[in-house]
């Protein structure tokens, strides 16, 4: 109502709201980039086209929020990657590729952080904590 102060948006919403800007970005800078061949140029404007999908808001019912959908349409296109790669000839070691390309899309999807990022737990800058971030 007017005069009313708008509910600030929680943190799976802020963790949304950076997804849905980080694609805005992403598909920016893919922009112009062309594949030279039609095999890989095909590829690509499929990749971008699901991308695109996940932040597009008439593509999920109205009950689904913005942190549900990075939950769980994830979980689809894994299924789908993997049923897709189960016909692949097993010379092709199509479960290796599909990993690979897992890995390759999260860490296209890691962002920075800002160091002011409103919450109070340490992130072991600096520090060897069992795992490694490739930034």
């Amino acid at each position: 109502m007017c005069g009313e102060l708008e509910e600030e948006a929680g943190p799976d919403e802020q963790v949304y709201d950076r997804y849905v800007a980080h694609v805005h970005s992403f598909l920016a800078g893919l922009k112009g980039r062309k594949a030279d061949d039609p095999v890989h140029a095909h590829l690509d404007r499929l990749f971008r086209e699901l991308l695109s999908a996940t932040i597009d808001p008439n593509r999920a019912p109205e009950e689904m929020n913005g942190p549900q959908r990075v939950a769980m349409e994830p979980l689809v296109y894994a299924r789908l990657a993997g049923f897709i790669a189960a016909h692949a000839p097993l010379s092709e070691d199509p479960l290796r590729r599909v990993i690979e390309a897992l890995m390759l899309g999260y860490s296209e999807g890691e962002i920075t952080v800002p160091p002011d990022h409103d919450h109070d737990h340490d992130h072991f800058h600096g520090h060897d904590h069992g795992h490694r971030h490739h930034h």
